[in-house]
């Protein structure tokens, strides 16, 4: 566990060599990095955690509204307190990737270089204004209907796949995960969804650092697709295709590893 200003932190190391930390989507944790971790292990220090207020990272002030630049943050302490003065390689799904850009723009010298992977930059979209009155919708669909109405109506317009259920017939580690992250998504729907999205990178540091945007290349186009896509060319650089859909990190963990590797190692 590590101290930071208004929470615990939880977090996970793995392996020798250069430190690597993977930076999770909202209502992930540490441990839907596993596969992953455990893969980059033999050329890695890889170090995971769970995002504040998620899983076994708990919040020590009352809950509130969170922001990408507190997330930031604390990957900032606990890069300090993990690997020291030496720079890092990072990679970020999701809002992690939007963390990874955050940490870069505040922090560029703890950071070795980062990959963003669908990032979920929604205020940078033309039609930014009826996504994020749809967000609020969802919100309040939460509020009045609870949590299954609600998860289906965002991941239908998102494109992505609901959570599966921790079905008894999963392994017990699966299982405890996928109980983690579907009580991941009240604090999501309450405290980070809003004010997630409403983060804008600053290009001008993602143009000034080795930074490389990734997608999954498999399965249908997604709103996710389309926020990287428009990043990118805010940038000036390409989409670079990886593995799976938008948990290939998870559903492909062999080919996102060599992926990943090749991008940092290139």
């Amino acid at each position: 566990m590590l101290t930071v200003p208004g929470a615990e932190i939880y977090y996970e190391v793995r392996g020798s060599g250069r430190p690597l930390l993977l930076l999770n989507g909202g209502d992930g944790d540490a441990a839907m990095f596993g596969p992953l971790a455990t893969l980059l292990a033999d050329t890695y220090t890889v170090i995971t955690f769970d995002p504040r207020g998620n899983s076994r990272s708990r919040l020590t002030g009352p809950p509130g509204p969170q922001c990408i630049e507190g997330l930031g943050q604390d990957a900032h302490l606990l890069l300090g307190a993990v690997a020291g003065d030496e720079p890092a390689y990072v990679f970020g799904t999701s809002y992690g990737g939007m963390v990874g850009m955050d940490l870069l723009s505040r922090h560029p010298g703890q950071v070795r270089a980062l990959v963003a992977h669908e990032p979920f930059v929604i205020d940078l979209l033309p039609d930014a204004d009826r996504w994020h009155a749809f967000f609020q919708e969802v919100c309040e669909q939460y509020e009045r209907e609870g949590l299954g109405p609600a998860l289906r109506t965002f991941t239908g317009a998102i494109g992505v796949d609901v959570p599966p259920e921790p079905a008894e017939s999963l392994p017990q580690p699966v299982r405890e995960m996928l109980a983690r992250v579907l009580g991941n998504m009240d604090v999501c729907l309450k405290y980070e969804l809003r004010s997630f999205v409403r983060f804008r990178p600053d290009v001008a540091a993602l143009r000034a650092a080795r930074f490389t945007l990734v997608a999954g290349g498999e399965g249908p186009r997604t709103l996710l697709h389309r926020t990287t896509q428009v990043l990118a060319e805010g940038v000036g650089t390409e989409v670079v295709d990886f593995p799976g859909g938008h948990v290939g990190f998870l559903t492909h963990p062999a080919d996102f590893a060599a992926a990943l590797r090749g991008t940092f190692e290139g």
